[in-house]
């Protein structure tokens, strides 16, 4: 099974919907999605929850953890987005950026174009690696 690390700064938005959607949309004995953050947040922002929970996806007992070097040595994938520098590189891991809006503080108009293009970019990733 492939573990794809999903981190942004504080792991309480993107990288907590692209999680759950590759959990959603991913065979699960292929793929699992987990997310970390740089800075976590105290809780996953309230915008997010009511977007995902607009889908069908609970993010309720979602909570933001630490991006370690450890958490993602045990990974296949780390995708960022928007850590910059701040995301650990791990020799061997293959890494790819999705420059994301932070849909902390956003409109709800705005946080779903955030979450669709997420989904949209898992989906393609699932189909991409025969997930």
């Amino acid at each position: 099974m492939k573990t794809v690390l999903f981190a942004c700064i504080h792991n309480a938005g993107r990288s907590q919907m692209a999680a759950a959607w590759l959990n959603k949309l991913a065979n699960g004995v292929r793929a699992r999605g987990i997310s970390a953050g740089t800075e976590p947040g105290s809780r996953v922002h309230p915008e997010v929850l009511e977007a995902m929970k607009e889908v069908g996806v609970d993010l309720s007992g979602a909570k933001p953890v630490l991006l370690t070097r450890e958490l993602a040595a045990g990974a296949s994938l780390l995708v960022t987005m928007g850590c910059g520098e701040s995301c650990p590189g791990v020799p061997g891991l293959e890494k790819a950026d999705w420059p994301l809006q932070d849909p902390k503080g956003k409109d709800m108009e705005t946080v779903r174009r955030i979450r669709d293009d997420i989904r949209d970019r898992v989906k393609a990733l699932v189909a991409e690696r025969g997930w």
